[in-house]
């Protein structure tokens, strides 16, 4: 039976942020599909905020969880997926970065699954390279929506789009290296073991 003190670690502020994080993005799609990008530019910045938030109550408070190791990730994946689908879609992107950034989620997870049920759990932490590629993603994003507010540089946003794709490609493949090192790492000490 479950007591007070286990949901204290699942329900935490941060945990809660994040969860809002996730139902903005349902809201954000219907604002694109709809053709109120202001409004879904002004939805996409509050869920970038509620990101901002979590991570520092989290740390400040020092409400870590468990739950908020997959949680935080999982609402960044489905903001940003849906957000590229979705743009592509109306062709505010070009589709073959859309297909870059989720052809490199898709690796990982599938990666993840693989060594998982070849009993080689890994667990794939945010590195520098992921973290700028994601801030990438979410810049580019926010670029395409605010193109109504102000006037980019001729050229600009198609500079951006390859900038975006180079470090998405280049830290999914950070991403198997390192991956593959751990999974080295662990036979080499399965090996040692025996």
């Amino acid at each position: 039976m479950r007591t007070n003190a286990d949901y204290s670690r699942v329900i935490t502020i941060p945990n809660l942020i994040t969860l809002f994080r996730i139902l903005l993005t349902p809201i954000f799609i219907i604002c694109l599909i709809q053709g109120y990008h202001r409004e879904a530019l002004s939805v996409f910045i509050l869920a970038g905020i509620t990101d901002l938030a979590d991570g520092l109550v989290a740390r400040v408070w020092g409400q870590r969880s468990p739950l908020g190791t997959y949680l935080d990730p999982l609402a960044d994946k489905l903001l940003l997926s849906s957000s590229f689908i979705a743009l592509s879609i109306y062709r505010l992107i070009p589709p073959w970065l859309m297909v870059v950034v989720l052809s490199r989620d898709l690796v990982l997870v599938l990666g993840v699954l693989v060594f998982t049920l070849a009993s080689y759990p890994i667990l794939i932490r945010p590195t520098w390279a992921g973290k700028l590629s994601a801030g990438l993603q979410m810049a580019a994003v926010f670029l395409v929506l605010s193109r109504s507010l102000w006037v980019l540089p001729q050229g600009f946003l198609q500079g951006w789009f390859w900038l975006t794709a180079g470090f998405t490609t280049g830290s999914g493949i950070h991403y198997v290296l390192r991956a593959l090192g751990e999974v080295a790492r662990s036979s080499q000490n399965k090996d040692h073991s025996r």
